[in-house]
């Protein structure tokens, strides 16, 4: 059993989130609110029924209801008050920077214009308790063609977005599908980060890296499977926003004493803790860092790393990330 020191250290300490889908921190209570707000009809007659429909077998089975339950999200108040709720719970883990995934293509297809979506969740950020910046993301289950369009339809916007970013069902969509539309965002400047070596395989990992040019990898807790690309990692300081609970929900591991965060962080890989769908999956950033206390040995130098290499790997500017880093150590230094 881990010291109740560790614990109060993981929750305490200074923290940036750099794995979150907004859209993924929608809780049921919320959903039913909007529901009822916008005369949308759900599928399950209760809250308790929706979240006791949150056992998933794999990663698509999540998508099928995460889908459903962005459903309700039509108005630009409704994305500012599911944003304002996450950013909210963020403050209160000790999380000072996050970097926020959303998928307009979800919104989109429904008929909900591009300027809604961004100008509720970018509305949040500016009035939230912590700096917040917003990565989108284009879902790897279309065609490149639609995120292409996507692109487009952000083109106006670009001054609330600071990077793109690759989601969805990884299974049978490979970075590479999407060369054309991330070198695009390259010459505009964007920060590329993509998905790779959740589901799919470690090669997934090397393409988003060599094809896509992504500067962090979500996930790539597979990368162990293959050591040349260990090896590559650790030596570039490739940044990886792992997200324990949601590994262990989708059954990446079989429970989290078989999660392999503290492998990653001892080959000295610039691993990260995440929450991805925290309404999901099980918890928000404390909730993690503590699942992650509770079944494997994480010692207080394996805390500090953590912490530090979320603000090392965040798109912040460098007076900012000194500054988070310098929390950090006196932090660490006071205990």
């Amino acid at each position: 059993m881990p010291t109740p020191a560790i614990r109060t250290i993981v929750q305490q300490m200074p923290k940036a989130e750099l794995h979150i889908h907004i859209e993924g921190s929608l809780e049921p209570e919320l959903i039913f609110e909007l529901a009822q707000r916008n005369g949308v009809a759900l599928a399950y007659p209760s809250v308790e029924a929706l979240r006791a429909a949150y056992a998933f077998s794999d990663l698509q089975s999540f998508l099928d209801i995460y889908y459903a339950g962005a459903s309700v999200l039509l108005q630009e108040q409704d994305f500012y008050d599911m944003t304002a709720a996450y950013l909210a719970r963020a403050h209160a883990d000790q999380v000072r920077h996050a970097e926020i995934f959303f998928d307009p293509q979800t919104h989109t297809a429904r008929g909900v214009p591009f300027e809604t979506v961004i100008n509720g969740i970018w509305r949040a950020c500016q009035d939230a308790p912590i700096s917040a910046t917003l990565i989108m993301c284009f879902l790897r289950h279309l065609s490149e063609d639609e995120a292409i369009v996507t692109l487009d339809q952000a083109m106006p916007h670009l001054d609330k977005i600071i990077g793109v970013g690759l989601d969805s069902s990884e299974r049978g969509h490979p970075p590479e599908k999407f060369a054309r539309v991330f070198e695009r965002c390259r010459t505009l400047g964007l920060h590329l980060v993509a998905h790779a070596g959740e589901e799919g395989p470690p090669a997934y990992i090397e393409t988003a890296l060599d094809v896509l040019n992504v500067e962090r990898i979500d996930h790539g807790v597979r990368c162990l499977e293959d050591p040349a690309l260990v090896a590559r990692l650790a030596r570039e300081q490739i940044a990886l926003t792992v997200c324990p609970l949601s590994n262990v929900k989708l059954r990446v591991f079989d429970d989290m004493s078989a999660h392999n965060l503290i492998t990653l962080l001892d080959a000295g890989l610039a691993a990260t803790v995440n929450s991805d769908d925290p309404a999901y999956f099980g918890g928000y950033m404390n909730a993690n860092f503590l699942a992650v206390c509770d079944a494997l040995p994480l010692t207080a130098a394996h805390a500090r790393q953590l912490a530090r290499n979320s603000f090392t790997a965040a798109f912040i500017d460098p007076q900012a990330r000194q500054r988070h880093l310098d929390e950090v150590d006196h932090y660490f230094s006071t205990l």
